[in-house]
This record gives structure tokens, sequence and C-alpha cells, in this order.
């Protein structure tokens, strides 16, 4: 055998030795516990702790913010909630008014209108600096949480060494495209194997954006790190979820996973979208890899192993691939035992999580092989070549008044729709126009 293709089989017999080791290891400590280490139940409002949920948003369309903030008015919570809605210098808010005014008769609903977009880290502190809260609540604009969300969350975070819990994210518009059903299998797949088997250690590595809840006191200790962070004497702009999480990691909190608490979040409908989203993704992956690499010493060896298999697995399968490729173009010889390896896994693992899940739809997740091998290995190559581009890649033109269905009148009547909406708590509805950089 020729030195490619040598290349190429030792390499994906690596791969293959690798994946097969972190995804059975990742599969047994995804099971859940059985023990519980926080009561379900606290006797009065007095006692549950008071929740600041913080939206950030930018050019988002009128009906999906106007769907988010109902889902999040119409928590069922005992405690004390507020909700900060922060507009970030949006292109379209004349479009977002409506929405704005809708919730202007609810109380603790308070709304911040920085006057130029300063990225999605200064909302969230422009709001953290105003709250109060004992704990904080992100939410991503386009997301839709389940009525129970801020209940199940304040009641993992009732121990007081947890710093940060994520929940279960699902894709909303799952149903779209071919593609919008495999992102929400993939979503599937990172929280329910690999968040779940990382919290069973109390380090989740990323609380995801969308939905994930911190505690205020670490917070306010870790906020100057948090909006000050650069790459190569750049602001860092994306990638808030990860690099606070390793930061309450790095502060000695533990960070945790609640699969009960689910939240429903807009996918990529389009590839080009997607690898976007992907591209920006494995740039903040890559770039807080390296703040986590000193705490994982003091961690359980199965997190050494879960980093390892993340960022080396798909350089050992690029490698694979590139030989292989490169053995057919000069030999014309087929790689057949790559691609039979490659086809192996992927059979084996679909099956095993439709088997798990019991959703035979899983086996469909096949599918995505091949976009990880064409499209996201090259991709997570370009993104280590370019760490330095903090390009949002996302919502960088203004959006218009959204149409549903041929239906702009939607977007006008939601004042109308908003009289369905509930929330607790005392506070009156405040509209905060900031003129100046935090």
């Amino acid at each position: 055998m020729d030195l490619l293709g040598t290349v190429s089989t030792v390499t994906i017999s690596c791969y293959a030795l690798l994946s097969t080791t972190y995804k059975s290891m990742q599969a047994v400590y995804a099971r859940p516990a059985n023990v519980s280490s926080v009561s379900d139940n606290l006797a009065g409002p007095h006692l549950w702790p008071s929740v600041d949920v913080i939206i950030p948003c930018y050019n988002e369309d009128p009906r999906t913010l106007f769907e988010c903030l109902t889902s999040v008015a119409n928590q069922d919570y005992a405690g004390k909630l507020r909700v900060y809605v922060v507009d970030d210098g949006s292109g379209n808010r004349d479009a977002v008014r409506p929405v704005h005014q809708s919730f202007s008769g609810h109380p603790n609903f308070i709304f911040i209108l920085l006057p130029r977009n300063a990225g999605k880290r200064k909302a969230q502190i422009a709001a953290i600096r105003r709250s109060s809260g004992d704990l904080v609540l992100n939410v991503d604009s386009d997301t839709m949480l389940a009525s129970d969300v801020v209940t199940k969350l304040a009641l993992k975070m009732q121990d007081p060494g947890i710093g940060a819990a994520m929940g279960q994210l699902t894709a909303s518009n799952r149903g779209d495209t071919w593609l919008t059903r495999l992102i929400d299998m993939e979503y599937w797949l990172a929280c329910n194997e690999e968040r779940a088997a990382q919290a069973r250690f109390g380090a989740v590595m990323c609380c995801c954006g969308p939905c994930a809840m911190y505690r205020r006191s670490a917070l306010l200790l870790l906020l100057d790190q948090y909006e000050t962070q650069t790459f190569r004497g750049k602001p860092s702009d994306f990638g808030e979820d990860r690099h606070l999480t390793i930061l309450m990691l790095k502060a000695g909190l533990r960070t945790e996973y609640v699969p009960d608490a689910i939240a429903a979040t807009v996918v990529p409908d389009s590839l080009g979208a997607y690898l976007r989203q992907q591209l920006r993704w494995a740039r903040s992956t890559f770039r807080d890899t390296w703040l986590a690499l000193n705490l994982l010493p003091g961690l359980n060896r199965f997190l050494t192993l879960d980093v390892v298999g993340q960022n080396l697995g798909p350089l050992l399968l690029a490698l694979s691939v590139l030989t292989g490729l490169a053995r057919f173009v000069q030999t014309g010889t087929v790689p057949w035992w790559t691609i039979l390896m490659i086809v192996f896994m992927s059979i084996v693992r679909c099956s095993v999580v439709a088997l798990r899940a019991r959703q035979l739809r899983f086996i469909g997740f096949s599918v995505h092989t091949v976009i990880n091998v064409f499209l996201l290995l090259p991709l997570k190559a370009y993104a280590l070549c370019t760490l330095s581009n903090s390009d949002w890649l996302s919502r960088s033109f203004a959006a218009t008044v959204a149409v549903k269905d041929g239906k702009q009148a939607a977007v006008q009547n939601l004042t109308t729709e908003s009289s369905t909406t509930k929330l607790s708590g005392d506070a009156v509805h405040r509209s905060v126009l900031v003129t100046s950089d935090e």
C-alpha cells in the first residue's frame, strides 16, 4: 500500500477507536442519574429566588419576538420575575414597536433601547447592570420557553455551588425543511448526549445562549472579564455563552443541564445560514478551548476525553478524507476502507440513538455525515485559520415587518393578542433609552 493509502487507513482507524470510546462513554454518562440533591418544592413565594430574564434583540422578526416575549410572560413562576428586553440598535425598530407596545401594560417588563448596535454581549451587560435579581436568565429573542422553564432552572440553582444551568433546546421550526429536521436532531444529540454526560460531573462546557440561567452573585464577579474578552488584541464579539460558562467553571462553580426545561428556538432553514452559524460557533469553540485546558486536571478524566474527542476527532477524520481523496486523484484507487468505516460508524451511531430516543427519525440523521465530511470539516479548517475574524455573520441587515402567510395584520394586531399573557410581580413597565455607551 502506498503512503497516502497507509495514512488514510491509519487515521480513519484511529478516529474510529477514539470516536467509539468517546461516544460509548458519553452514552453511559448521559443516562439520567437517579439521585436528586435538591427539593422539588419551595414552600412560599418569598422563598423562591427573584429572577431577571434578559432578552437582547437585534433586527428580530416582530412575530418571532412577540412569541418569545409571550412565552416569558406566561411563565408559571411563584417568585418575583422581571423581564429586560434590550433592543440593540435594531434597524427595524419601527417594525417591532407594536411588539413593545403590546407588552407596555404588563407589569415587570422593562425595555432598554440602545442608540446603536453594540453586540449581544454589550446588550446583555446593559441589562445585567440595571437588574437586581438573585438569578439571571439569558434568553435569545428567537426562543420560546415552556411555561415551567424558569421554575425548573431555579430549582436546579438551589444548590449554591452551581453557577449556571441550561435547558434542553429544540427547533421551533423543525418541520420547515429537511435541514431544520436535521438541526433539531443535532440539538437533541448536543443536549441529551454531550451536555447530559458533562453534567454528570457538574461541568457543562457551554450553557447555550437561547436558555441559560446564571447566579447573579457569581456573574457580577466575572462581568468585567466577560465584557473585556479579547483575542489577539481584538474585542471578542461572539461566543458569549461558551465564554461565560468557562468563566463560571474557572471560578470553581458547577454548570448543569436540566433536560425537562424545554426551550424551542428558531434554527437556520437554509444551508448558507447554517454554515455561517457553524463558522461562528467553530471560531468560538477553538478560542475558548484554550481557556478550558487548564481546567481539565481538576475535572473528571472523561471531560478530558470529551475535549480531546471534540477537537482531535474532526482532525483525524479530515486527514483521513483528504489523504483518501488525494490517493484517488493520483492513482484512481477508491479508499474503500475509509468510506466503509465512515458509513458503518454513522449507521451504528444513528441506530443506537434511535433506540435510546425511541424515535426512528434519528436513522435519517446519517445524512448529516455527508454535510459533516464535505462541508463542516472544511469550514472548521477555515475557522481555525481565521480565528481573529469577529464578523457576526448574521442579521447584518435590518429586518422588515414580518409577513406570515400573507397576513401582515398579525403584527399590527399584537396589542389585542397580548391580552392572553400573564406575569407575576409588582414592578411597573419602564422604557429606558440609553444615550451613552455602557
